[in-house]
């Protein structure tokens, strides 16, 4: 089970007491720095316990109320992985950088999954990888996109039967948005699903919608 720090506990308390509040307000009331609570106060909302509004600040979220439900707190830290997984957007390796950056656009996707001939999952690449490979580079359309990837095994990555909050931490200490799903075989792992913030934020969600409900 996820256990909050004292610290996102005090923010917790703050951010009842005070909303909306700033973060620069949250930091000035503990004795820190903003950057200090940066991770912190991803974690709340990633958790869906904390909401933010541009120019307006923090303030309780729909999931707070699972903070005081051991039952729905229990529950979070029993769903798998496999059960709220989404499909990734895989691409071969071969495809250029410029296909991959229209892919990003088509599919609405902030990450593409590249696999081998074989199906297998050879890397991850990022918009970010895709820029850097972009800019200042005329050649960079033809480039394949294997050349711009993080190759496997140098990823992050969840199997079918982790918990949810197994992806939360991997999350939060790597600092990413989302992860591949994975099945290890020989000749690499298969692709199962990927799991990212959206799909936490989803079931965090729906978690504290059936706790009013009573389910």
């Amino acid at each position: 089970m996820i256990q909050l720090s004292s610290r996102q506990l005090d923010l917790l308390e703050l951010v009842k007491k005070h909303a909306p509040i700033t973060g620069e307000q949250l930091a000035e009331y503990m004795g820190v720095s903003r950057p200090t609570l940066r991770s912190d106060l991803s974690l709340l909302v990633m958790l869906g316990l904390l909401d933010a509004k541009p120019k307006v600040g923090y303030f309780l979220g729909t999931a707070y109320r699972s903070t005081d439900d051991t039952a729905t707190r229990q529950r979070f830290d029993n769903i798998k992985v496999r059960e709220i997984q989404g499909v990734p957007v895989n691409i071969p390796e071969t495809l250029s950088v410029h296909d991959a950056v229209i892919t990003l656009f088509t599919e609405n996707a902030n990450t593409l999954l590249i696999v081998n001939e074989d199906k297998k999952l050879a890397g991850i690449v990022t918009p970010k990888d895709l820029l850097k490979m972009t800019l200042g580079n005329p050649g960079a359309a033809t480039v394949p996109v294997s050349m711009v990837m993080t190759r496997y095994p140098n990823i992050v990555t969840l199997v079918p039967e982790e918990s949810v909050s197994d992806a939360v931490r991997k999350m939060m200490l790597h600092q990413i948005d989302c992860l591949p799903v994975i099945i290890p075989g020989e000749g690499g792992p298969e692709i199962s699903g990927w799991v990212s913030k959206s799909n936490i934020i989803r079931l965090m969600s729906d978690i504290a919608t059936a706790a009013e409900l009573g389910d």
